[in-house]
């Protein structure tokens, strides 16, 4: 593969060597098609999509720019797919209707990371999820801008789980922000958690908030033990834990953190080393002589 980068545009490149790869490799199995050391980019498929298809590729990793991409990889192409990990920049409203959207029997894992803005989770991810009818292992990392309720325990049974009745492991960390006008009756920290009492195999952490000056709801719920490298947006309510994987860190609240909140913070992430705080209310109490800090 000989070609000149400063005359094809990144994207198209690795659109030529995806093209190319599949089409001198007929027997592959295996793919890992992550960003270039040289272009850090997630690619993109654009329309019109190259011509690749492959019957022997049983497990794909790949980054990629748009949630159309996403369908562009599932739309029969690789038939025999077994193992499925993504990363999306972007999922966002679009011609989703452009590609097949057949059931999906042979996929058993299915990982799906996007660290941008969810605005239409219930449009996209569910349906996506509902064609994985033999899926065993599910991996979802979402951040999620939702008008209406909170996901918890009840929508991710109603919409994933009960869809599923072959899924064995169910790992998430899914942020949700609420922004509808109306803010009365949101369900408790103690609602939230009483909707996982049936998840038995795993155990769930669940985080809400809501903040009256800038009129927004925010929660958080996870798989416990966490596995990112970050933690966003920690608030007074942060339940606690050890978090040995974490080195990035941000908090946020419109009430003060006192003294013995950072002091949970450092205990809680040990291997921590950027901070970043958002918080201009001043401290009540400067210094705790004593600390009740629980021990994990």
């Amino acid at each position: 593969m000989n070609f000149d980068k400063k005359w094809i545009p990144s994207n198209d490149v690795n659109k030529l060597i995806f093209t190319h790869i599949f089409n001198i490799f007929t027997k592959l199995e295996y793919l890992n098609f992550g960003p270039s050391l040289m272009w850090h980019q997630r690619f993109s498929f654009d329309m019109p999509s190259p011509n690749v298809i492959s019957s022997s590729l049983l497990e794909l990793h790949i980054t990629v720019f748009h949630f159309n991409d996403l369908l562009y990889l599932l739309d029969g192409r690789f038939n025999q797919l077994r193992r499925f990990h993504v990363n999306i920049y972007r999922i966002q409203h679009g011609s989703s209707n452009i590609y097949r959207q057949e059931k999906l029997p042979n996929l058993r894992c299915f990982s799906l990371y996007s660290d941008m803005r969810v605005h239409y989770y219930d449009q996209f991810i569910p349906p996506l999820l509902h064609r994985m009818l033999n899926l065993e292992e599910l991996d979802l990392h979402l951040k999620v801008d939702r008008y209406k309720g909170f996901i918890d325990g009840n929508d991710l049974k109603e919409n994933i789980i009960n869809n599923m009745p072959r899924l064995i492991q169910f790992t998430f960390n899914i942020r949700l922000t609420n922004r509808r006008p109306n803010q009365t009756n949101l369900p408790s920290n103690e609602d939230i958690k009483h909707t996982f009492k049936d998840f038995k195999d795993n155990q769930i952490i669940s985080c809400a908030d809501f903040f009256e000056e800038n009129q927004f709801s925010y929660c958080h719920i996870y798989s416990y033990p966490y596995r990112m490298k970050y933690y966003d947006n920690i608030t007074n309510n942060f339940p606690g834990g050890l978090f040995k994987h974490v080195d990035n860190v941000s908090l946020f609240d419109e009430r003060p953190f006192e003294y013995e909140f950072f002091l949970q913070i450092a205990q809680s992430f040990p291997f921590m080393k950027k901070l970043t705080i958002n918080n201009n209310k001043p401290q009540k109490n400067k210094l705790y002589k004593q600390s009740r800090l629980t021990n994990y």
